[in-house]
């Protein structure tokens, strides 16, 4: 690989700027939205796995929940305000119940009619509180007059090997029919068992990324409270990562080939993750 050290273009204004080396005025090309920039998208749902797989080492202390608008509310600076009024009406919730607080991550789900989906993993210190569903709603509807908001499902993890992968796969895949409706249908189809609002167990065929596309230009998948750990990266060889691995159990595997332009095969790259605290769960 060729480094070049420094960049060549110097940047005018957000619109425009020069190549140094020939002296050619560049007019900037801007995302429409996060589709167009395929490689950031997976880095920023990259990040957020690991962000929850590096803080949720014990299903048992977390809660999902699910808040959704029954109105078509497509204003994201509005999605973030609700929630923040909604964590201050939960964090009362608890602190009057006794019960300790949490650190959260939220991510935001964009649906094809326009409306927001908005993601909420409640992480806790023990074991995660029961909180019902019903309480939930009326902490995120807050009182009747609060038009627009629609229904929050509340569910515990227990039993989720991967749950990085098994929440972000929300964030970019689609069902079938919304993906038809959507007008982005292209991609690989598989089918998937679920849960819809009222917690009953179905199949569905969903479309694998179809929901990137909805995403504004720009736009933060998710945030995090201040107490959620970054996760570490460091590289060591294959012997010391197996030792280090032991025998806790394989949750997710993929393998990546690089083809040059004769066709054949130059690099591999396969990318693994094991559950470390399933295997320390199962020791006692």
């Amino acid at each position: 690989m060729k480094v070049t050290h420094g960049s060549p273009i110097q940047k005018l204004d957000k619109d425009h700027g020069i190549d140094l080396r020939t002296g050619e005025y560049i007019e900037f090309k801007h995302n429409l939205n996060r589709a167009e920039d395929t490689a950031s998208v997976a880095q920023s749902l990259k990040r957020l796995r690991d962000i929850i797989n590096a803080n949720l080492t014990d299903p048992r202390k977390a809660l999902w929940v699910t808040l959704t608008y029954e109105d078509n509310m497509t204003d994201p600076k509005r999605l973030y305000q609700d929630y923040r009024r909604f964590w201050q009406r939960l964090s009362y919730y608890l602190e009057k119940h006794g019960l300790p607080t949490a650190e959260y991550i939220i991510a935001a789900e964009p649906q094809g009619r326009g409306a927001w989906h908005l993601h909420c993993l409640f992480l806790f210190p023990r074991k995660a509180p029961f909180i019902p569903n019903s309480e939930i709603e009326r902490m995120w509807k807050n009182r009747k007059k609060d038009h627009g908001k629609g229904f929050t499902k509340t569910k515990g993890l227990t039993g989720i090997d991967n749950p990085g992968l098994y929440l972000t796969a929300y964030l970019g895949d689609m069902e079938l029919n919304d993906a038809i409706a959507a007008g982005n249908a292209k991609g690989r189809i598989s089918e998937v068992d679920t849960e819809d609002e009222y917690g009953k167990r179905k199949k569905k065929a969903i479309v694998k990324g179809a929901r990137m596309h909805l995403y504004p230009a720009g736009f933060n998948l998710y945030r995090c409270s201040r107490g959620i750990k970054k996760p570490i990266s460091y590289s060591v060889t294959e012997s010391e990562a197996m030792e280090i691995i032991g025998d806790a159990p394989l949750t997710y595997e993929k393998t990546f080939g690089f083809i040059n332009e004769e066709g054949q095969n130059t690099n591999f790259i396969n990318f693994r993750q094991y559950n470390k605290s399933r295997r320390t769960s199962k020791d006692g």
